[in-house]
């Protein structure tokens, strides 16, 4: 009952469904104007659907210079095991390393393989293509927002969210599990944890002792969003917008980004890019404790805004929507694929 309440009572944890009611209003107000409920396809031209439902993310990554993102590789569903290890040891990724679905849902289904039978058991409870890919070796990570107007050559920054992983802290008497259950944001994720650490959990951690629970920081996962739009500086926003602008008709979306030093990503070394996010993204920021959902309803109508005005100025350029029948087909497998995922 008492994380039922400090559910209840911190909206950051409020089912999307239920955050996003106003913002229905405001998506059906655009889609009549551009008469077509799926205006947001012409959005980013070269992703699948703009990157807003069913959008691989290898083609995605394909469309990035190689430089910037991990190597990674895609693995399609019931591909044995002696396959995926000989194309893991071709490609010369070593564990531990990440594996994600393909065609992702917030996080879920991302888990860290250490040994072949993590990999064993991942490849065979998934019922989708999934990718591999290098563990970054940076520890800090940010979602950079990143919008462009199809007819400007610069675009901007307009948020930052900094992540706090799942981390632990040892005191030389506690559990891991008791260490988990002193914070509410942890706890949330006790099951998950149970299921994938095991009887680790009853360990005890010297005093001190750091212990990264998940490695990759992912809001639904138990990170902490921390809203760090005040970085945003000239130099940042020029690295940003270089990157950007060598992704074939990139205009909308979000950069999850894990870097060294903050010093290093403005000038653009040091860092790798976890994901690049189309029009799904949400301004991450919102989700800082300190916000209000007042504020978050501000910034999600801001960016839906952003997004419809490059839709339709796109539109005007020769990107058709996407057609009515082609985008229920889509919904419907996007809703099949999220099951997939959510039961994994």
């Amino acid at each position: 009952m008492k994380l039922l309440f400090h559910k209840i009572t911190n909206w950051e944890y409020w089912p999307f469904q239920v955050l996003y009611v106003p913002i229905y209003f405001l998506w059906a107000y655009y889609a009549i104007k551009a008469r077509s409920i799926f205006f947001f396809n012409a959005s980013n031209p070269q992703i699948k659907n703009g990157g807003f439902i069913m959008e691989s993310k290898k083609k995605i990554y394909d469309l990035l210079p190689k430089t910037y993102y991990p190597k990674t590789i895609l693995i399609r569903e019931n591909t044995n095991l002696k396959a995926i290890v000989d194309i893991v040891v071709e490609k010369q990724i070593y564990f531990p390393f990440i594996a994600k679905p393909d065609i992702g849902l917030r996080g879920s289904g991302v888990k860290k393989i250490k040994t072949v039978s993590e990999l064993r058991e991942y490849a065979e409870k998934a019922s989708f293509d999934f990718l591999i890919q290098d563990l970054i070796p940076f520890k800090q990570e940010v979602g950079i927002f990143y919008v462009r107007h199809p007819l400007q050559k610069e675009g901007k920054i307009t948020g930052i969210v900094s992540k706090e992983f799942l981390n632990v802290i040892g005191d030389g008497i506690s559990t891991i599990e008791d260490l988990i259950n002193k914070t509410p944001r942890f706890q949330f994720q006790l099951e998950s944890l149970k299921e994938e650490y095991g009887d680790q959990l009853y360990q005890i951690l010297k005093k001190g002792e750091v212990m990264n629970l998940v490695p990759f920081g992912n809001h639904a996962r138990g990170a902490k969003f921390l809203d760090g739009s005040h970085l945003i500086t000239p130099k940042l926003t020029a690295t940003i917008n270089e990157i950007a602008t060598q992704i074939p008709e990139f205009y909308f979306g979000r950069f999850d980004i894990m870097y060294n030093t903050f010093e290093e990503l403005e000038c653009g070394e040091n860092f790798q890019i976890v994901e690049l996010n189309g029009a799904a993204s949400e301004p991450t920021h919102i989700y800082d404790p300190k916000h209000s959902v007042w504020f978050a309803w501000k910034e999600l109508a801001r960016h839906i805004t952003y997004m419809y005005e490059i839709s339709v100025q796109n539109h005007k350029m020769g990107v058709p929507y996407l057609d009515h029948k082609d985008g229920m087909r889509e919904y419907r497998l996007h809703l099949a694929q999220n099951n997939k995922i959510m039961n994994f």
